[in-house]
């Protein structure tokens, strides 16, 4: 036992924990050298110093001895030493002859690398949360069609100047009616943008919460206010550096947050909430409306300063009613889209086509949209007709509303009536689908038959249908 006595400092060096005895009053009387190396106190600045004196000093900021000496229990805590080290305790105690404890033994282990891997992972979770945010910003903006579908002139003309206006840096103004489909034009400027390897990134306006649109949009720093992210939050901006941020129905921004949307465009900063120092990011912005925007600067409810840098480049997409050469190929797009997603085959005769090209369509191409997908999914017919379509729209189907009905000034026979009005319906569907086969297909005639109908002049001339 005098051996090991002896040798006793010698033996609590072996040890790979740290180890610090002191008695219990909490006087530090012994700490071997890994505690040295660990924490990078000495031996000699401790030994004789009481724990609690060390505390006030703030060479470490929890100690173990006062509970140890109350509960003659083990205690485990996390100590930080100099605010450079984290180093977990194990504290024993060591009792005497009469049950009271004596001395107190603590183990310590080096937990810094520990920490630090625990922060990094809760930064890389903030990456994916953030990543998340972005992936599902895109996912919203791809459910639309990612090319806009148009046979109008008026569309034409739009597409080839959004075309070149998106070939630059310049601001974007988007205005129209809801549902025209300016979320598709404004992907469709990026698409065709220097940046359209980055993020594009849609932000609605309108939907998100006043007291949350400021964070949400410049981001905050860490304890910028109650329920913060204790890493801080990037906002939209700096998520979508170097790529293209859409600010849908921008109509609806507080007129607050137009003054920080101002210095986005003028200067390329945003300021995080809590934060004293810009940060410089690099975005295009592409920002649309329904709204009056110049009534809406009259009222004193948008910044005309804010309005002026923003009508760079100014678009202003026609209603759905103002271009009715779009719908029929609109609505075959929508037929096709819902068809193949719940696996149905369907089509729409061109009497039912007509009557949607008759209707005006307040909602625009949003209310297509949703009408086409309601009747994919609840039809039970494979094809759409004028029975199918709602009151509202199925007025354009009543007789003799669809086609014009041949001039009756002399007596003529009923067969040369017929072979005129089908010959007539034959040149419309033709010229609308563009192809006998599919005027074929969607008759369920014969092309012989559509082509025997198309050379009769006189009645009599056939030898009746085929198919």
């Amino acid at each position: 036992m005098e051996k090991i006595l002896k040798h006793f400092k010698k033996i609590i060096d072996i040890f790979s924990d740290g180890i610090y005895i002191s008695d219990r009053d909490g006087t530090t009387l012994l700490v071997n050298r890994m505690y040295e190396q660990l924490t990078g106190l000495r031996q000699q600045d401790l030994r004789g110093r009481n724990v609690h004196a060390l505390v006030d000093e703030g060479v470490f900021d929890r100690i173990l001895n006062p509970e140890i000496v109350r509960s003659k229990r083990p205690s485990t805590s996390v100590q930080n030493v100099r605010g450079e080290k984290k180093v977990i305790l194990r504290g024993y105690p060591v009792l005497d002859e009469e049950g009271e404890v004596c001395l107190v033994v603590t183990f310590a282990r080096d937990i810094t690398m520990i920490t630090q891997f625990r922060d990094q992972i809760a930064q890389q979770k903030q990456l994916i949360d953030e990543f998340h945010e972005r992936l599902e910003s895109m996912i919203q903006t791809s459910a639309s069609p990612a090319q806009p579908i148009f046979r109008s002139a008026a569309m034409l003309s739009l597409v080839g100047r959004l075309q070149r206006v998106a070939d630059t840096d310049a601001t974007l103004l988007l205005l129209g009616e809801t549902g025209v489909g300016k979320d598709v034009l404004a992907r469709l400027a990026h698409e065709h943008s220097p940046r359209s390897e980055r993020m594009f990134l849609k932000v609605d306006c309108g939907s998100i919460a006043p007291n949350l649109i400021e964070s949400e949009l410049f981001g905050y720093v860490p304890g910028a206010f109650s329920g913060a992210n204790a890493k801080g939050k990037a906002g939209y901006f700096e998520m979508a550096d170097g790529g293209t941020v859409f600010l849908d129905e921008i109509g609806e921004l507080p007129l607050s947050m137009q003054t920080k949307l101002l210095r986005v465009l003028q200067d390329q900063e945003v300021t995080r909430v809590g934060a004293g120092q810009p940060r410089k990011v690099d975005v295009r912005i592409i920002a649309a409306t329904n709204r009056d925007l110049d009534d809406d600067v009259r009222t004193g409810k948008f910044r005309s300063d804010l309005f002026y840098r923003l009508s760079v480049a100014v678009l202003q997409i026609p209603p759905l009613r103002e271009r009715r050469e779009d719908i029929a190929p609109l609505a075959r797009h929508f037929l096709e889209r819902y068809a193949a997603k719940y696996r149905r085959s369907m089509e729409i005769a061109e009497s039912a086509l007509e009557a949607l090209e008759n209707y005006r369509w307040p909602g625009n191409v949003r209310e297509m949209q949703n009408f086409l997908q309601g009747m994919v999914v609840t039809g039970d017919r494979p094809t759409i007709t004028c029975a199918d379509l709602p009151p509202h729209m199925a007025e354009a189907c009543r007789p003799g509303h669809a086609y014009t009905m041949p001039g009756m000034q002399e007596p003529r026979a009923l067969r040369e009536i017929m072979d005129e009005i089908e010959r007539e319906i034959l040149e419309r569907a033709i010229a609308r689908h563009g192809s006998v086969n599919k005027v074929a297909h969607l008759f369920k005639v014969s092309r012989t038959t559509i082509f025997r109908k198309l050379r009769e002049q006189r009645p009599g001339d056939g030898n009746g249908d085929e198919g």
